[in-house]
């Protein structure tokens, strides 16, 4: 992958630019602590199904004012978004409060910020409804409740996708990722 450096709110963000020049572009947000690296396999799976990848290097300090600066100077003005762990919480507040920017989302292990997980913890009550197709992967550290209660915060179509046995989604279920990626930039 190609890598960029891009002004981005006041200082520089390292991103991964790969794939080909395609009208559909995914947005990778790591979790926190996960090398880019982890993206790889399935960026790979989604240069084949004809789509750009973007990704962070890394989410740390990362505002979303700066994530959607990444955007702008990269001229892409349409994405779908996808988010892993910690990279699935901003993935979530973007696609709540940004209107016309994202045309789909992917959080992968994380819960909608106003849903309680499994240690009770609710990290944005504040958070609105998510009002674009959304998919939300998870395996082993989040249970099927609290997916499935995600579903109260989103205005569109909504799937849950549950991959028993699996920890690191993007590193250890590649492929299962790359699908519902897919599936979601298919206009059909």
């Amino acid at each position: 992958m190609e890598f960029t450096h891009v002004s981005a709110a006041g200082g520089q963000c390292s991103v991964r630019v790969a794939g080909p020049d395609s009208r559909h572009a995914v947005l990778l947000l790591p979790d926190a602590g996960d090398s880019v690296d982890v993206y790889d396999a399935v960026s790979e799976r989604l240069h084949n199904s004809d789509l750009k990848t973007v990704a962070l290097e890394s989410i740390d300090g990362v505002s979303d004012e700066a994530i959607l600066a990444v955007l702008d100077e990269l001229k892409l003005s349409w994405v779908h978004l996808v988010g892993s762990g910690a990279g699935a919480e901003p993935a979530w507040m973007l696609a709540a409060k940004t209107f016309g920017r994202f045309a789909s989302l992917i959080a992968v292990n994380r819960c909608h910020p106003a849903v309680a997980d499994e240690q009770g913890t609710v990290r944005a009550a504040d958070c609105p409804p998510v009002e674009l197709p959304t998919t939300l992967v998870v395996g082993n550290s989040l249970g099927r409740a609290a997916a499935d209660a995600s579903g109260r915060f989103v205005y569109s179509d909504f799937r849950v996708v549950q991959l028993d046995g699996v920890d690191n989604i993007p590193a250890d279920a590649s492929a299962a990722l790359a699908t519902e990626i897919v599936l979601r930039t298919s206009p059909w």
